[in-house]
């Protein structure tokens, strides 16, 4: 229970209150850091627990746990702060319970999912990582692409329903 992995992801866990509170101080240079930071630190306590062979229940719920709360949270605060359309961290929060909610009916019915992720959500994770990176790097150091954000941003939300509606037509071939 107390390995380095775990204590990674409590910190990257830790990292997310942190995280948002510089962002609505308007210091959203350093908030990036901290975002690249929790990262790595993903990255970093899943090679550890692999090569260290310490994986445990606890890291399999945490992990995710803090990737989620990370995610939503800076997508929620970003678009408090116009930095990110509404839409689109209405649309990330709303895939993440959709799946959430899912899981627990299907829970709740007796048929326990199989919790394997697509494809499709992986991309969608590795593209809203790289779009809430880039929204922090371009808005905390000023910096001109909008061309580029905007492409971004459509990415993400068209893998986003996507991912979404992948894992509703799963649910129901499996007879959820």
């Amino acid at each position: 229970m107390f390995t380095l992995p775990n204590a990674i992801t409590f910190a990257r866990l830790c990292a997310v209150p942190g995280a948002i509170w510089l962002m609505l101080q308007h210091r959203l240079d350093i908030a990036f850091w901290v975002f690249v930071a929790a990262g790595i630190s993903d990255g970093l306590d899943g090679w550890l627990a692999r090569v260290r062979n310490s994986r445990s229940a606890l890291g399999a719920l945490m992990d995710p746990v803090a990737d989620k709360a990370l995610l939503v949270s800076v997508y929620v605060t970003l678009a408090v702060l116009g930095v990110l359309p509404d839409w689109l961290a209405i649309l990330v929060v709303f895939r993440d319970l959709l799946i959430v909610g899912g899981v627990l009916a299907l829970y709740m019915l007796g048929q326990p999912p199989l919790i394997k992720p697509l494809w499709i959500s992986k991309l969608n994770t590795v593209l809203q990582i790289g779009l809430a990176a880039l929204a922090l790097l371009l808005a905390g150091y000023g910096l001109g692409a909008r061309a580029l954000l905007d492409a971004a941003i459509l990415l993400v939300a068209g893998t986003t329903l996507a991912s979404g509606a992948a894992y509703v037509v799963q649910a129901a071939r499996r007879g959820g």
